[in-house]
């Protein structure tokens, strides 16, 4: 049996600041072979939340900063199946907030690092402070959702479901992913709403937001004049040069809300781009829970490829992206 995500997201302490995960397959992009196969960003982002949740629960248990509040990663290097090393740096450590730096590597290659990051930590539950209402609200605003058994239901007015077998087997991770996206199409031109959900029926837990952020409809393939239930490379015969790749280069995340201890069962994600030039798109993400609280905003700047950049590669050969 495929393991789930936490699971597959769980990582183990070597000493006080070292801690090691395994990028598994099915949480990857790539062919079904399982060769040359990348793991999803977003999954790897939410290894980095784990990793830096053990280490404050451990190492820096009696700071009592559970919660990572921002994140920052730089996407150097192509990553790979197998064993992934994080290796913290305590950069600063403080009584409201402290910050790390975390370095992944691979391979039992400890000089060239594959993805780095700034993350800071803190406790959302014991925050204290000036608090004011912005107002703010998402515009377009989103459809209304009925209810979360509607939703699972398939009957939803405004969310219908895209089934796993719309996914191309080329996107591994996405096909254990639940997706309901507007019934009527996306509510304007590069943007895409959806409301997520694990296929597993496991719930996202706050180490989950990683992936959560880096998991939606690709803005290219439901622009304007495609049925957006439908990805684009599925309208024709699927060829290697249709299929995209759409790796990441960097991506930023703060977390405004604590989900519960026992996690939510869906999130509803607007992405949203600015500007789609030469091959480089920015994104950026909102995460809502059910009553339309902010969870979480993001921020990515990713690259359009073809497929094949990603096909062709050994896992174990260093990437030029």
């Amino acid at each position: 049996m495929a393991a789930s995500f936490a699971e597959a997201t769980t990582v183990k302490a070597l000493d006080s600041h070292t801690y090691q995960g395994h990028f598994l397959d099915e949480w990857c992009i790539g062919n079904e072979s399982g060769r040359n196969t990348v793991p999803h960003g977003g999954f790897v982002t939410s290894c980095f939340l784990s990793a830096a949740s053990l280490h404050f629960s451990t190492t820096h248990a009696a700071r009592k900063q559970p919660h990572t509040i921002t994140l920052h990663l730089s996407f150097l290097r192509r990553t790979s199946i197998g064993p992934a090393l994080f290796t913290i740096h305590d950069v600063k450590l403080g009584r409201r907030t402290s910050t790390v730096h975390v370095s992944l590597t691979q391979h039992d290659n400890n000089t060239d690092p594959i993805v780095v990051g700034y993350l800071t930590q803190s406790n959302l539950f014991t925050e204290v402070g000036i608090s004011l209402p912005t107002k703010w609200s998402l515009h377009p605003p989103p459809l209304p959702l009925l209810s979360t058994h509607a939703l699972k239901a398939d009957n939803d007015p405004n969310y219908t479901h895209l089934p796993p077998h719309r996914h191309s087997p080329f996107r591994k991770a996405a096909r254990r992913t639940e997706f309901y996206l507007p019934r009527q199409g996306q509510l304007a031109p590069a943007m895409a709403d959806e409301w997520l959900g694990l296929s597993s029926g496991k719930r996202f837990t706050q180490n989950s937001l990683g992936f959560v952020v880096d998991q939606f409809p690709q803005i290219v393939e439901v622009y304007p004049g495609t049925d957006p239930s439908v990805p684009l490379m599925e309208k024709k015969e699927e060829t290697m040069t249709q299929l995209k790749w759409y790796p990441t280069v960097l991506l930023n995340l703060e977390v405004k809300k604590a989900l519960p201890e026992e996690g939510v069962e869906w999130l509803f994600v607007r992405v949203r781009a600015k500007r789609i030039v030469n091959g480089r798109m920015d994104l950026d993400v909102t995460v809502l829970d059910e009553e339309g609280d902010l969870v979480a905003v993001s921020n990515h700047v990713c690259l359009i490829l073809g497929a094949e950049r990603n096909l062709r590669r050994s896992g174990k050969e260093k990437s030029k992206m």
